[in-house]
Parts: structure tokens; C-alpha cells; sequence
């Protein structure tokens, strides 16, 4: 028998009160609240994380044709995406202007097509998950030309959740090649599996350099190139120029080196650019002309889904761009996404886009369609497309 205690009590026989109890189990409902409390805490915590870096550049109401400036701090690697160094050495090439005298060439006179906007633009699933992923080199480059519809063509392959692009135009290839491909690399928007990284800078086209230093880069990269009617696209470059400097010569006399003999002066961008023939024949140097896509301005505007379905098939990319995405706006002239991507709201050209031309004498744009004719029928046999431009 056990011991007994004071008062005839046994030490079996002591209270429970006076030993340690275990605490009573929380009930069930408490568990899960808390639970779930812990779950709503780390999802929180990741959103937190990823907006750091992606709520800056969460797409706003964007307007098409706008672009972006951002300053980029150059990268701490200076190795190609398969870690191996660069091909080639990479230094400044001396500027080569198709405007001698008259106007800078394509690329200097672009801060239009670079207004206001996200520099990285993600998907509207991507977003979320924007500090995922890695930044790759681009697989596709939209090269040309200006004022042909790069940037609208940008904005509606936006939407698409497979691609991710760089709002503003890098330049790298034609201005800032000295600084190499880390630095460029540096400047793309993070992807994930399946998704291809984009960029449009349309001076490339008409950049003797461009072709071989894309190739450099990678020699699978896909071009883009958005050509539109070289008169029109001339008179579009004009007019963007003339807004910013009302004082420029007239259209007329800038087209002629002497207007009495009618000869054209090549040597002003505006003309130059839309000699379309030459230029290709720098690319098919570097790349075969099945590795590039010609995409027809008229019809970026006619029927937008269309030319948006042969794009898509060129990048080997589902159709999910397709009619249901577009409305036309009658004030401006131009196609309007229905939904801007990552907003319920439209998405429409901005205001430097659609701009009304000036009345140009009808002698001269004669002549000039006489001047782009044969170019113009070179391009189309080069291409395999006839554009209807005569």
C-alpha cells in the first residue's frame, strides 16, 4: 500500500489540480481559422515581393505608339545567356545618317515613338509572378521601319500571354552596342517557360551595322518588319517631324535636290527609309529571307487580327490574338483593343498617332510613286508579297 500522508490521504490520492495538466486542445474551428491566417500571411508576403519589382512597371491605360524611358544601371555579368563570352568585341560604330544635312536619321528622331509608358510591361498572369523567370535575349525583334506601325504591332502582341517586351526601344544595336550584350540582356522583362522576349528599335532596318550584330547575337533570331506605302510612310515622317519643328521647309522642297529636274534627294531620311529593296539586301546577308516576316502597315490597320494571326504562326505561337480583341475607331482611323492588357478599360493609339497630313502638291507625290516604283516591285519579288502600293 502507498505511503500515507498527513490526514490519512494516500500520494495516489493527491488532487490533479496540484499537477502539471496538459493545456486543452484548441477546437477544431480555431485550427483551421488559424490556418488559414498563416496562408493569407505568405500570400501576402509573395505579392509584397513581387510588386518590389513589378508594380512600377504594371501596365497602366496605355495608349498605342507610346513607349518608355527608363535609365538601366549596366549588369555585373558580362557573359551570353549559355555562359560563354561574346562573339565579338563589342565597340561604338560611327553613326551613318540617311538625312545628311537635313534631318537625323530614323533613330535620333524617335523620342515620339518612346513616350510615357511601362518599360516591362508583364501579362496579365505573369504579373504576379514577375520576380520568377529569368531575362533571356531576345527571340524576336520587330527591326523596322518607322512610321510603318512597329508600335502598334508591339502593343497588340502584348496581349498575348507568351510574349513579354521591352515598351521602350533599346537601340542597342544601332547606338549603344558598345556597352555589350550583358547590358542588353539586362534590359528585357524576366519570362518563364514558353514565353518569348521581344523588342521593336525601327531604325535597325535601315542600320548598315544591324544586320551582322543581330547575327552575332543569334543567328536564329526572328525579324519583324512592318513596311507600309513609302510615300505615305514619307509624308507620316514629315508630318511627325513638322509638329515638333513648325519651321522645316516645305515637304516639296525637301523631296527634290532640284526640283526643276525633278531629281529626288535620297539623302533625306524620309525618302531613304522607304527605298525598302536596299535595305533588305543588307539583312539577306545574315539571315535567310524565311527568318523574316513582312508585315503589311495597310493591313495592321484594315484587318489587324489578320496580319496578327501571321505573326503569331511566324513565332510559334497559339492564335489566341483574334477579332473578338479589336474595335475600330472611327475618330482616329485606327484599330483599338477592346481591353488593354492587364485592364478592363480600351486601349487605344495615342495622340502623336494619326496625326492629319499636310496637303502635299499631287505633281510631287506623282513623281515620287514613279521614284519608289521600281523599288518597290524589287521589294515585292524579294519578298514574295506583292503590298499593292502602285
Amino acid at each position: 500500500m502507498g505511503q500515507r500522508l498527513s490526514g490519512g490521504r494516500s500520494c495516489l490520492d493527491v488532487p490533479g489540480r496540484l499537477l502539471p495538466q496538459p493545456p486543452p486542445s484548441p477546437p477544431p474551428v480555431r485550427r483551421k481559422l488559424a490556418l488559414l491566417f498563416a496562408m493569407l500571411c505568405i500570400w501576402l508576403y509573395m505579392f509584397l515581393y513581387s510588386c518590389a519589382g513589378s508594380c512600377a512597371a504594371a501596365p497602366g491605360l496605355l495608349l498605342l505608339g507610346s513607349g518608355s524611358r527608363a535609365a538601366h544601371a549596366p549588369p555585373a555579368l558580362a557573359r551570353g545567356p549559355d555562359g560563354t563570352a561574346p562573339r565579338l568585341p563589342f565597340q561604338a560604330a560611327p553613326a551613318t545618317p540617311l538625312a545628311a544635312g537635313k534631318e537625323p536619321a530614323e533613330g535620333a528622331a524617335s523620342q515620339e515613338e518612346q513616350s510615357p509608358e511601362t518599360l516591362d510591361s508583364p501579362s496579365s498572369i505573369s504579373s504576379f509572378f514577375s520576380g520568377s523567370g529569368s531575362k533571356q535575349l531576345p527571340q524576336a525583334i520587330i527591326i523596322g521601319v518607322k512610321k510603318g506601325g512597329t508600335r502598334a504591332l508591339l502593343e497588340f502582341l502584348r496581349v498575348h500571354p507568351d510574349v513579354r517586351a521591352v515598351g521602350a526601344e533599346p537601340h542597342f544595336f544601332d547606338r549603344s552596342y558598345d556597352k555589350g550584350l550583358a547590358w542588353y540582356r539586362d534590359l528585357m522583362p524576366r519570362t518563364l517557360e514558353g514565353q518569348i522576349t521581344m523588342e521593336k528599335t525601327p531604325s535597325y532596318f535601315v542600320t548598315r551595322e544591324a544586320p551582322a550584330r543581330i547575327s552575332a547575337m543569334s543567328k536564329d533570331t526572328k525579324l519583324i518588319v512592318v513596311v507600309r506605302d513609302p510615300v505615305t510612310r514619307a509624308i507620316s515622317d514629315y508630318t511627325q517631324t513638322l509638329s515638333k519643328r513648325p519651321d522645316i521647309p516645305t515637304f516639296e522642297s525637301l523631296t527634290f535636290k532640284n526640283r526643276t529636274t525633278g531629281l529626288i534627294d535620297t539623302s533625306w531620311s524620309a525618302i531613304q527609309i522607304g527605298i525598302y529593296a536596299k535595305h533588305l539586301e543588307h539583312w539577306l546577308h545574315h539571315f535567310p529571307i524565311g527568318q523574316m516576316l513582312f508585315v503589311s502597315g495597310e493591313r495592321l490597320i484594315s484587318d489587324p487580327a489578320g496580319e496578327l494571326g501571321r505573326v503569331q504562326d511566324f513565332l510559334g505561337l497559339k492564335r489566341i490574338i483574334t477579332d473578338k480583341h479589336f474595335y475600330f475607331n472611327k475618330t482616329k482611323g485606327f484599330p483599338c483593343l477592346k481591353k488593354a492588357e492587364g485592364s478592363s478599360k480600351p486601349h487605344c493609339l495615342g495622340k502623336t498617332k494619326g496625326r492629319t497630313h499636310p496637303e502635299i502638291d499631287r505633281e510631287v507625290v506623282r513623281r515620287l510613286r514613279e521614284f519608289y516604283r521600281p523599288f518597290n516591285l524589287k521589294f515585292y519579288q524579294m519578298t514574295g508579297q506583292d503590298f499593292g502600293w502602285d
